[in-house]
């Protein structure tokens, strides 16, 4: 049995609906919101890859390496931005990110 661009596509649809469902139907938690939006760049990246194997291009490989770089660097950002939210506040719960307005 050969593995065919459908089976990267179906792995891939369901790392991304993953991803959405981690979104939204935990509001509660940073961290988690954090993963479930790597989770939805792999996605992204496995489809990527897909493609440009599939269609004998290297430049899907290379754009993947791109969101692999802009997802470290968000990775890195958005845990330093929660560590010193919690530092400040004591809590990392996003409801309490309203009260920073104003």
């Amino acid at each position: 049995m050969t593995i065919g661009i459908e089976h990267y596509l179906t792995v891939a649809a369901s790392l991304f609906t993953l991803g959405m469902l981690g979104i939204f139907l935990n509001r509660k938690n940073v961290i988690i919101i954090l993963m479930s939006i790597e989770l939805m760049l792999l996605a992204v990246n496995i489809n990527l890859v897909a493609f440009s194997h599939f269609l004998g291009d290297l430049v899907g490989q290379v754009f993947a390496l791109l969101v692999l770089t802009v997802a470290a660097a968000e990775a890195a950002i958005g845990l330093a931005i929660v560590v010193v939210y919690y530092r400040n506040r004591g809590s990392i719960a996003v409801d309490d990110v309203n009260m920073m307005k104003g």
